[in-house]
C-alpha cells in the first residue's frame, strides 16, 4: 500500500460534481436571468476582507462575528477574515467605488461560517443576492422582495411564506429596546441558559432566540412594530401595500428581527414550510440606511437580501419537486475505430456548429466505445469506421428513440444532425 496520504473535503464542506452540479447552474442561471429583468448587474469582490468590515457590518458581538467568522493573519499581519455573508462587502465595494446611484448589483458566493454542520448548511455554504443603495423609496424595497418571491416562485417552490417587519430606525428602536430591556429585567430566571447572564448587552437579540423559554417570555412582552416612530410606520405600510399591489402576500412577524447590527426600517424572511421549523428560512434581508456610513462613506440608504442555495436546493427536494433546473445532456457521442483518430477532427468541426459532443478515447473497441455512449446521455451516436471513413460517409445511430441507424455524407451532417435533434 501507498504511504501517500488521502484527503476529504474539511468538515462542513463538500464537492458538487455532474449530475447535482447542473441543478446549481440552472439554479444560478435563473437568478442571473432575472436579477438582470430587475436591472441589478452581477457583482465579484473579495472572499476575505479586512474583519473590520464585518464587525462594523454585523456586529462585533454579534452570533455571527463572535463565533463563527474565519478570522487570520495573512504574512504581512493584516487582521482578515474571510466572508461569512454577502451584504458588507458590496456595500464596501460602493463606498470605495462611487457607483452612481441608485446602485444595484447582484452576486454569487461562497460564504464561510464556523458552525455545526447539520442539512443544508455548511461551514462554506453559498448565497445568491441582491443590494440596492442609493434610495429609501419603499418601492425599492417592493422591487427587493418582490424579486425574491418571483424567484423561490420560478424555482417550483410553492410552500413558501413571506414574514415581514419593520425595525425602525436607531431613535424609535433605542427607546423600545430600553422598554424592552426593562420587561425582561423582571423575566430574567425565566430566560434560557444562554441569554440568562448576558441579555442586557443587547436585549432585541433575544426577540432572534428560537429557544422555548425565549420565545415564551419575549412573546408576551412588548413589540417593536408597536413602538416604531410615524415616518418609519408609513413607510412599512407603503411597503407592504406595494407588496400586495402585485400580489405578493406577507405575514407580519413583529418578533422577527434577523441577526446583524446593520438592520434598519424592513425586515424580512422567507420560510419554507416543507422543511423542519427550526431551519426553515430559505432566504431574508432587510433595509440598512446605516451601513455604508458605518464603512466610512456617505450617509446612504440600501437594502438587500440572500439566499443559500443548498437551503434553496432542500426545500425543492422536500416539496418533491423532480423538474430539474437545466438539462445537461449530450447531443452528439462520436465513436471513432479508424485507427486514425478522425474523432479530433469530426467533434472539434460539430462543436463549432453549435452541438455538445464528447468522445471516448484510448482507442478503444466499437463494443466499448458504445458503452461510454450511452452512459453519456447523449441523444445520438455517430459512429466513423474504416468502411465509413472510405466513403466519407457517417453513421448515425439513435440511442434514445427509435430513429434507427442510417448512413449520411460528410457535407450532410450538420444539417441532419440539426433536423433530428429538433424533433
Amino acid at each position: 500500500m501507498s504511504d501517500t496520504p488521502t484527503f476529504s473535503a474539511p468538515i462542513g464542506t463538500r464537492d458538487v460534481i455532474g449530475p447535482e452540479s447542473a441543478q446549481w447552474e440552472g439554479l444560478v442561471s435563473l437568478f442571473a436571468t432575472l436579477a438582470h429583468r430587475y436591472g441589478f448587474s452581477l457583482i465579484l469582490s473579495p472572499l476575505f476582507e479586512d474583519v473590520g468590515v464585518f464587525h462594523r457590518g454585523i456586529g462585533e458581538e454579534s452570533e455571527v462575528a463572535s463565533k463563527e467568522m474565519y478570522v487570520f493573519e495573512d504574512r504581512s499581519g493584516r487582521r482578515l477574515a474571510l466572508r461569512p455573508e454577502g451584504t458588507a462587502s458590496v456595500v464596501r465595494a460602493f463606498v470605495q467605488h462611487h457607483p452612481l446611484t441608485p446602485f444595484k448589483a447582484w452576486y454569487i458566493t461562497p460564504a464561510f461560517r464556523y458552525e455545526r454542520p447539520q442539512a443544508g448548511r455548511y461551514r462554506q455554504h453559498h448565497q445568491v443576492g441582491v443590494e440596492a443603495l442609493g434610495t429609501d423609496d419603499p418601492a425599492v424595497d417592493v422591487e427587493v422582495i418582490s424579486l425574491a418571491a418571483r424567484f423561490y416562485g420560478a424555482l417550483g417552490l410553492r410552500r413558501v411564506r413571506l414574514l415581514i417587519n419593520s425595525m425602525g430606525h436607531d431613535e424609535c428602536r433605542s427607546a423600545y429596546v430600553n422598554r424592552l430591556g426593562e420587561y425582561l429585567a423582571s423575566h430574567v430566571a425565566d430566560l434560557c441558559d444562554e441569554h440568562r447572564e448576558v441579555w442586557s448587552k443587547n436585549p432585541l437579540r433575544l426577540l432572534d432566540c428560537k429557544k422555548d423559554a425565549c420565545v415564551a417570555v419575549t412573546s408576551e412582552g412588548p413589540m417593536l412594530i408597536d413602538h416604531v416612530c410615524e415616518d418609519c410606520r408609513t413607510h412599512f405600510v407603503a411597503v407592504t401595500e406595494g407588496l400586495a399591489a402585485i400580489g405578493v402576500e406577507s405575514e407580519l412577524a413583529p418578533r422577527l428581527v434577523r441577526g446583524f447590527d446593520y438592520y434598519t426600517r424592513t425586515t424580512f424572511e422567507f420560510v419554507s414550510d416543507a422543511l423542519g421549523t427550526a431551519q426553515n428560512a430559505i432566504g431574508g434581508g432587510g433595509r440598512y440606511d446605516k451601513l455604508a456610513e458605518q464603512l466610512g462613506g456617505d450617509p446612504t440608504s440600501g437594502i438587500g437580501f440572500g439566499s443559500g442555495v443548498e437551503r434553496l436546493l432542500l426545500a425543492r427536494a422536500a416539496e418533491g419537486i423532480e423538474t430539474p433546473l437545466l438539462e445537461r445532456g449530450l447531443d452528439v457521442f462520436v465513436v471513432d475505430t479508424t485507427g486514425h483518430d478522425r474523432a479530433t477532427v469530426l467533434v472539434d468541426t460539430l462543436r463549432g456548429a453549435g452541438f455538445s459532443v464528447d468522445r471516448a478515447y484510448d482507442q478503444r473497441s466499437m463494443k466499448a466505445q458504445m458503452k461510454v455512449a450511452d452512459r453519456s446521455g447523449a441523444a445520438l451516436a455517430l459512429i466513423l469506421g474504416p468502411r465509413e471513413d472510405e466513403v466519407g460517409e457517417i453513421s448515425i445511430r439513435d440511442l434514445r428513440g427509435e430513429g434507427g441507424q442510417q448512413n449520411v455524407t460528410l457535407t450532410d451532417l450538420v444539417a441532419e444532425l440539426t433536423r433530428r435533434l429538433s424533433q
